[in-house]
């Protein structure tokens, strides 16, 4: 079911930014990039504070990579998205952060690659409207 909602709600926020023009810009995912690697900073404080160096450690390295995704080609922020799918899935094996709630590593992990995927298909896209890849 985590995995259900997660890509689900990846789709529903890409479609409405998509409808509303929200990403017609170049800063909606790596912005969404560094919000969806903050949260396990947010979820350390919440249940151990031992796994916020770590977490922190984790959230710097995608936040230079939206942002290098930003400044130089957005195909970076697509491979940092799924990249953080991957992070989800072996993030248990890697930090042990009681904070995590339960089914998050499988939404998460849903969320990033549906949302990944969408951002690869509008930059694939012909439309006159689809972020640029490129300043």
């Amino acid at each position: 079911m985590e995995y259900l909602v997660g890509a689900g709600l990846a789709l529903g926020v890409g479609v409405f930014a998509t409808i509303v023009g929200f990403d017609r810009g170049r800063a909606l995912y790596p912005v969404v990039l560094i919000v969806i690697a903050s949260y396990y900073d947010l979820f350390a404080v919440m249940g151990a504070a031992r796994a916020l160096p770590a977490e922190i450690a984790v959230f710097v390295v995608f936040v230079l990579l939206a942002v290098a995704g930003f400044k130089l080609n957005l195909w970076l922020v697509v491979a940092a998205l799924l990249a953080h799918g991957v992070f989800d899935l072996v993030h248990p094996k890697l930090v042990e952060n009681p904070g995590v709630p339960d089914g998050w590593p499988m939404f998460c992990l849903a969320y990033d690659v549906a949302a990944g995927a969408y951002l690869a298909a509008r930059l694939l896209s012909s439309s006159p409207s689809r972020p640029r890849a490129r300043p």
